[in-house]
């Protein structure tokens, strides 16, 4: 038997029709697995009428709902190619990946029309359905196609090998990129998360990251689903609608960025009953010491981190919550069935799998494993430079320990070098973090005629007192931050840009930095 997205999806209706399945919090729906493949099976035969065949793309413009959830499993059932878009890109950013996927369908929502209306006309041959009331004249009612869907079963001939989805790049440095997955890839993703999650049927997860990312549909959402437990879908994250809903529906895992533990923690935690919550998974950026601690002490919660990124499925590591304090700071060991190594980068093509150096030595992180991709959608010289040699080069600088551990350091792109020494970003971020009055740090390099390059940090406050001068002498004063990574500038901002998966845009602010020597403001 092929085991694929659609196949598991069915599986777990068979075993538990009854069971309750999905709570969209935004419409108050609850679904049980019996009535939730119902509405599956009408939206697989809506999209069959519409004309979508097996390897046509259909396209989500939407945040966290019961529609993305259902058109998840609908394209897997007929063999369409799903296709989530970050609900954060603009028109203009929305058309160039429609340009590039060509979708036969693409289901969005009210709140954001205003940036599908500018760039509808250009897509004559994709169809466009809104999921809310007050259809647009380029649109059609996504609800009026359900309704008027039949309910018979779809004879569909899909393979493991087969495309499940493109994901595009969250785009951290410029244009995002289709990753390709196979059905078989994230069934086995899944599969490795529920055995580092000791998912149960009897768990009640939250979807609170976006739904249209890997890191919340491959390692929270779909893995639920394929033992039987609950998914409660919150339309977007809101830290006291996220505490209030561990409150009331008995929440007892759920994935979330570190940014946005941090911002539960700046509740007031007494107001709410959060004793059913049990584990909490991040990833998706690193997550300083402090705030581990802080997410242990204050929630009273195990935290597992996963380490990965899209094109990888995207776990690659995961940090047990036995090794959180021992190894704070690791983002852990491989997965399983995954290799790991860290080799000598190169500045004149990719790092050679056979350059591998020596534990405690940083370098490039590459990665082997069945859930790597096939390779990128209508880019055949970046899928053969990023998979060189059967290995996935992430573009990631760290080292693994003597116990096999591996600690990110930072992009390569992202290090600094100043007066010839290599300086990582995020080991100075960790020092600042540390410190009672930030709320939130990035670090860059900042073009310096004597040295290179000098250490550049942008800070949100969390103490509104705190100054430039009681930053430079707490990195003064600490045991862990020699000298020369000390920080020569330090810039204060209200928020720091994050794409959709809480990774901090430092093409941004670089972007803010070349600003303010323009203005003569630096």
């Amino acid at each position: 038997m092929t085991i694929t997205i659609g196949k598991i999806f069915d599986l777990t209706v068979n075993k538990y029709p009854n069971k309750e399945a999905l709570y969209d919090v935004r419409k108050d729906l609850r679904y049980t697995y019996k009535e939730w493949s119902i509405e599956v099976t009408k939206l697989a035969n809506a999209l069959l009428n519409e004309g979508v065949k097996k390897g046509d793309i259909v396209s989500t413009y939407l945040f966290n709902t019961e529609e993305l959830a259902t058109a998840f499993f609908a394209c897997a059932k007929i063999g369409a190619i799903f296709n989530p878009i970050n609900f954060r890109l603009m028109s203009e950013e929305v058309a160039f990946i429609l340009n590039d996927a060509k979708p036969k369908v693409v289901l969005f929502e009210k709140m954001l029309e205003s940036s599908i209306s500018p760039i509808a006309e250009r897509f004559p041959h994709t169809s466009f359905w809104i999921i809310d009331d007050g259809v647009p004249s380029y649109a059609k009612s996504y609800h009026e196609k359900v309704i008027e869907a039949p309910n018979n079963e779809i004879e569909a001939d899909i393979h493991e090998n087969d495309i499940y989805a493109i994901m595009y790049t969250s785009g951290t440095t410029g244009r995002p990129k289709g990753v390709i997955h196979r059905h078989r890839e994230m069934v086995e993703q899944s599969l490795i998360v529920i055995g580092s999650t000791r998912l149960t049927p009897s768990d009640n997860g939250l979807v609170t990251a976006p739904m249209f990312h890997c890191a919340e549909l491959h390692c929270a959402f779909l893995p639920r689903v394929h033992v039987g437990a609950k998914n409660t879908i919150l339309h977007h994250f809101d830290p006291k609608g996220v505490l209030q809903l561990i409150s009331t529906e008995k929440i007892t895992k759920f994935f979330a960025a570190p940014t946005m533990w941090n911002m539960l923690l700046q509740e007031p935690l007494d107001n709410y009953d959060i004793s059913s919550l049990k584990l909490g998974l991040y990833g998706a950026a690193p997550m300083a010491p402090a705030l581990v601690y802080a997410c242990q002490n204050q929630l009273g919660i195990s935290l597992v981190q996963a380490y990965g990124m899209t094109e990888m499925g995207p776990a690659i590591t995961f940090l047990d919550e036995d090794d959180q304090i021992r190894k704070a700071g690791s983002a852990g060991q491989a997965c399983l069935n995954h290799e790991i190594r860290i080799v000598r980068p190169k500045e004149d093509g990719p790092s050679d799998p056979d350059d591998i150096l020596p534990a405690g030595e940083a370098g490039e992180i590459i990665v082997k494993g069945p859930c790597m991709m096939s390779g990128y959608f209508n880019r055949k010289e970046a899928s053969e430079k990023a998979m060189f040699k059967g290995w996935y080069h992430s573009g990631d600088i760290g080292y693994l320990d003597e116990e096999g551990y591996l600690w990110v350091k930072d992009r390569v792109d992202d290090m600094i070098i100043s007066g010839g020494e290599n300086i990582y970003p995020r080991e100075v971020e960790d020092v600042l973090y540390a410190q009672g009055g930030v709320l939130d740090v990035a670090v860059i390099g900042q073009p310096d005629d004597r040295w290179g390059e000098s250490v550049t940090a942008f800070v949100v406050k969390k103490d509104p007192a705190i100054t430039e001068a009681d930053l430079d002498e707490w990195c003064k004063n600490s045991e862990e931050l020699a000298n020369y990574k000390r920080p020569r500038k330090y810039v204060f901002c209200d928020v720091l840009p994050r794409n959709a998966s809480g990774k901090i845009q430092k093409f941004v602010l670089r972007k803010q930095l070349e600003d303010l020597f323009a203005n003569g403001k630096s």
